[in-house]
């Protein structure tokens, strides 16, 4: 292989591509980036077997071939370097690929490229294709709530569904549950629904925010999701495993329908949460016109706030954990929200007053903290 291109267009695909190569474990070209010659160019490519990324950029191609390199010391290499081009120059004989930039000269041993794994191919024409902004805002909403425990993997997803009605993210770690329904238009749509792994759906934001895309393509196929966004492919094994019902895990009823400002609320839940440390809970005691928000730790100290509400009834006083409500809160994008109660020990419901302007509902569910009187 020998290629040259410009610095800065290699660094930035790099950047990108690399952070699906692994960072530790006994096979070491999972750690690197496979460079691939094609008709007009260079191809990327980067996995650690649970998702894979790869990219394609324009390069004047000399001599074909396929190069695998450490993708993080590639990455420090081109950072370093001065130059506007770079050129890449494969000595095979003595294992390395030679990286020049005006008078710098790195040499780098290459890894091997037989050990890398085969990664799935772009989606093709028949895939399913959503606005990319509707996408990237629905995982933003629902990633909060994933599971971070990987004895039960089943969690550590987003349901993904695609249907008539739009589309739909559902996120749960069993002590909340993020629910968001996107309307996305008129246009059919082939029915989808898997389990995709919260790691990949939050690169795949991320990617979707970087290059400024308008549309997401993606098709599952043999056990992998594969999204398309521009020049960038991003792939991910299906998680395994029935996913919750979470229709089932919604109470029917409630007692309390509290109308209150999202800000205000969150604003008070932050202050007050400072001294909610040591796994301390949040206490909220409504009683009538007002909710009093309190946290105490012992050696520490205590905070109370008390927020105007229109709650009548008995007092009901309720315990969360205070960065579960936190991330409810910031989750709720409307400027006022509904609080539905049934009781202490029941789980309370966080929702956007009315349906967030055309943009779909969302629902954040979350287990009270038994406190102790």
């Amino acid at each position: 292989m020998k290629l040259s291109c410009g610095r800065q267009a290699l660094l930035s695909e790099l950047q990108v591509v690399a952070r699906a190569a692994a960072t530790r474990g006994a096979i070491q070209a999972l750690s690197g980036v496979r460079l691939t010659t094609t008709d007009t160019g260079i191809e990327l490519a980067a996995t650690d077997t649970e998702i894979a990324l790869r990219s394609s950029l324009e390069a004047d191609v000399e001599r074909p071939g396929v190069v695998l390199l450490p993708a993080r010391l590639l990455v420090e290499i081109l950072r370093a370097l001065d130059g506007d081009s770079v050129s890449l120059e494969q000595r095979a004989e003595a294992g390395e690929v030679t990286v020049s930039s005006e008078r710098a000269n790195f040499s780098l041993r290459t890894l091997l490229a037989n050990d890398f794994p085969r990664i799935p191919e772009p989606p093709d024409a028949a895939a399913v294709e959503l606005p990319a902004k509707a996408v990237a805002q629905t995982i933003d909403r629902v990633a909060k709530a994933v599971s971070r425990d990987e004895t039960r993997p089943v969690l550590t997803g987003i349901l993904v569904s695609v249907g008539a009605d739009g589309l739909r993210m559902v996120a749960t770690d069993s002590y909340r549950l993020s629910v968001k329904e996107t309307p996305l238009g008129d246009e059919a749509r082939e029915p989808f629904e898997a389990n995709v792994p919260a790691r990949a759906l939050q690169e795949l934001g991320r990617i979707s925010a970087e290059t400024g895309a308008e549309t997401i393509s993606f098709a599952a196929q043999d056990n992998q999701v594969v999204f398309g966004v521009e020049r960038m492919t991003l792939s991910s094994r299906l998680i395994d495993g029935q996913f919750p019902n979470y229709q089932q895990l919604l109470p029917d009823t409630y007692e309390h329908e509290l109308r209150v400002s999202r800000d205000e609320l969150l604003s008070v839940v932050r202050r007050v949460s400072i001294l909610a440390q040591r796994t301390a809970p949040l206490r909220l005691r409504f009683e009538t016109g007002a909710v009093t928000l309190s946290a105490q730790t012992p050696d520490v100290g205590e905070a109370s706030e008390t927020v105007p509400i229109s709650y009548e009834g008995e007092p009901l006083e309720i315990g969360f954990n205070p960065q579960f409500l936190q991330d409810g809160l910031d989750s709720v994008d409307a400027d006022d929200l509904v609080i539905k109660l049934i009781s202490p020990l029941r789980p309370g419901l966080l929702e956007a007053a009315g349906e967030e302007d055309g943009q779909g509902k969302f629902l954040y569910l979350i287990m009270p903290v038994r406190l102790n009187v």
